[in-house]
């Protein structure tokens, strides 16, 4: 065989390993038929905690189509069968019943020494979620121009009393509290700008504290305005489900 055949030879089979080779990746990039899914919501109810859901799968999942339907609390996803399993798996992983707390905060006043009252209230927190306690009255207040001739006022009303703001994040057997504590109360003395006008004191207790389940935590302290008493604040927090 004289050398042109062979070059000819070895052209033809290389040819043929390229084609070869590229039939092959073809194969290998062609990609399976996208499948559609609905995937229902169970237990997160709050928009937020869905829309949280919508971001983590559609980081994990940068191919896919998936689109949240609030009304249903409901996706509607389109992605490939490996994709969807790893859909489903998040999804499980997820949304699950939230962990519900009772925060009870003990309000003792003292004066001095000597304890003159001690109060308790009891609220309701899931874990993630926020709630606002208030006790006390509501105090009218004439906002407007006030003359000898003509009054033209319109009446608002300003809450007074005691006021707790909580919200929490439970992990393992204790929970992160975020708290806002405020007391006020009308004082004797009127306002300067008008004769009716009365004049509100109020103080505000405001932090984060870890609470062990179970444990009261003692978050401070607050002086009553007008007076020599002050009001202690503490808080125990137990799991309800």
């Amino acid at each position: 065989m004289n050398r042109q055949n062979i070059l000819g030879i070895t052209l033809a089979m290389a040819c043929s390993g390229i084609s070869a080779l590229a039939q092959a990746q073809t194969v290998d990039t062609k990609t399976t038929p996208d499948i559609y899914q609905t995937l229902y919501l169970t237990n997160l109810t709050q928009q937020n905690d869905a829309i949280e859901l919508v971001n983590d799968l559609r980081n994990m999942l940068p191919n896919a189509k998936l689109y949240y339907v609030p009304s249903q609390s409901a996706f509607s996803i389109r992605a490939s069968a490996e994709e969807m399993a790893l859909a489903q798996k998040i999804l499980t992983d997820l949304d699950k019943t939230k962990k519900i707390y009772r925060l009870t905060y003990t309000m003792t006043e003292r004066d001095g020494s000597k304890t003159i009252g001690v109060q308790h209230f009891s609220i309701i927190v899931a874990s993630g979620s926020r709630t606002d306690f208030k006790q006390g009255s509501r105090v009218p207040i004439g906002v407007g121009s006030r003359s000898s001739a003509s009054s033209n006022l319109d009446v608002q009303y300003l809450d007074v009393g005691q006021e707790i703001d909580a919200s929490l994040d439970g992990y393992l057997d204790g929970v992160r509290l975020r708290t806002k504590v405020v007391q006020s109360s009308i004082a004797e003395d009127k306002s300067g700008v008008g004769t009716q006008d009365p004049v509100i004191r109020q103080t505000t207790l405001e932090g984060t504290s870890t609470l062990v389940q179970g444990k009261p935590l003692v978050l401070g302290s607050l002086d009553i305005p007008g007076s020599t008493r002050h009001q202690e604040v503490e808080v125990v927090s137990e799991l309800v489900r």
